[in-house]
């Protein structure tokens, strides 16, 4: 029988370094103070896999949403979730009885049955929940995110996203967001803040008005801006290997303590709900990067193909430089693999695409080129040559990187369902079904 009054927020502050966290609340007294009650907290350390190509989030939050580790549910590739026969942790619970919601969840597919509200992540391909509040946030979203290296946001995603502002913004939080907007032009991370702000207003109205029993609320702003400037973090000058160029962020602008403080906002928020209990996670972490590398995307993935000759049925960007194509056969899969990774940079000869994951019907493909692309930068394909720079987009030089280690921190009432410390993230799934009395 389930219990009506249970309530569990999941928040997801994706790959957020809490040993870093640790060093900005001595650097800075006093300014992140909800952080420090947090850290005064139950909490444990959590641990993923420890093979570097499978320290991702969309491999580590399918593991917290499925309670498997990589190596039992084989989710690799963002996406992968959708059309597998992995239980998730989401309709389990609501088929014990329970309302569920979701907001961003990464890597989860809505198999809810009857979602109290689902909006899913910017690169997964599922369904949102049928509301149009939902299904139009999903479309802006998606668009917004997946064309953010190049700036571009349609009108009709504009219009989208501002009507969703005066729909879920909450008037206390009305200065933060012209602070925000106002700030865009010369902090380019503003715009990651603004929406993860946004998904924050977005839950917090669906969850008061729909009341569910168990709610996923996944941010991706910390994790962004660990991964682009790092570098920058002020309680780590004098112990990080590399600075970033003033073209890239001006020195004395820490962008990670702008991250920080609309977290201690957002977590202050919900571990102050008094009807509510809350699990915070962090799925994985990122620990400054060892060396310079360059972040390219493509800008126009479909034309581009075409350009090369590759014959196709669709194409979806994925997150910063992986895209998936789909094929009509494993002939056509086999041949656009064959011309893709005969792209080469010419200068050096490295080529364009080093990771091409073929699927029979579908590759899944990564930009991995990781050298600055000048005005003079060539590619080089079946005895061609073309300029290289219009068809990429910068999106960074890469300041962070991923380590296994983890944290995850609750509120009392959960504190008594968490696992040991040094557990697999995947532990944390069962923390939540043993919370609703949910056997797997």
């Amino acid at each position: 029988m389930s219990d009506p009054t249970k309530r569990l927020i999941l928040l997801e502050l994706n790959e957020i370094n809490f040993d870093i966290v640790e060093k900005y609340l001595s650097y800075f007294p006093g300014r992140f103070p909800a952080f420090k009650r947090l850290l005064e907290g139950p909490q444990v350390r959590t641990a993923a896999e420890q093979n570097y190509d499978e320290l991702e989030p969309w491999i580590q939050w399918p593991s917290v949403h499925t309670t498997k580790t990589y190596s039992e549910h084989q989710i690799y590739r963002l996406g992968d979730m959708v059309g597998s026969d992995v239980p998730q942790i989401f309709e389990q619970i609501e088929k014990a009885g329970y309302k569920v919601g979701a907001i961003s969840a990464m890597n989860a597919e809505n198999r809810l049955r009857q979602p109290a509200y689902f909006i899913p992540d910017p690169w997964t391909q599922t369904s949102s929940d049928s509301s149009w509040w939902s299904r139009s946030l999903t479309e802006a979203i998606a668009q917004a995110v997946n064309d953010n290296a190049q700036a571009k946001i349609t009108p009709k995603s504009a219009l989208q996203v501002l009507l969703g502002l005066i729909r879920f913004a909450r008037v206390k939080h009305y200065n933060r967001y012209i602070r925000l907007v106002l700030s865009a032009p010369t902090k380019p991370w503003s715009k990651a803040l603004l929406l993860d702000l946004l998904l924050h207003d977005v839950h917090w109205g669906m969850f008061n008005a729909k009341r569910p029993n168990f709610s996923t609320l996944f941010l991706n702003a910390g994790a962004h801006i660990q991964h682009h400037y790092f570098f920058n973090a002020s309680p780590l000058k004098g112990e990080l290997p590399h600075k970033n160029p003033e073209w890239y962020v001006q020195q004395g602008k820490d962008p990670l303590a702008d991250a920080l403080d609309l977290y201690d906002l957002i977590v202050g928020e919900y571990f102050s709900r008094p009807d509510t209990e809350v699990l915070l996670a962090t799925g994985l972490a990122q620990k400054p990067y060892d060396r310079v590398k360059f972040y390219y995307r493509l800008n126009a993935h479909a034309s581009f193909l075409q350009r090369l000759g590759i014959s196709f049925t669709n194409v979806f960007p994925r997150m910063t430089r992986d895209f998936l194509i789909e094929f009509e056969n494993d002939a056509q899969a086999l041949q656009a693999q064959s011309i893709l990774s005969q792209v080469k940079v010419e200068h050096d000869g490295l080529p364009l695409f080093g990771e091409i994951d073929n699927r029979g019907q579908s590759l899944f493909v990564t930009l991995t080129y990781p050298h600055e692309i000048s005005d003079s930068t060539k590619f080089e394909v079946d005895g061609r040559v073309k300029d290289l720079k219009p068809e990429v987009s910068f999106v960074a030089i890469k300041n962070g990187m991923h380590q296994s280690e983890g944290f995850a921190f609750f509120t009392p009432n959960v504190a008594a369902h968490a696992p040991q410390d040094k557990s697999h993230v995947a532990k944390l799934g069962n923390s939540i079904l043993d919370y609703f009395e949910v056997s797997k």
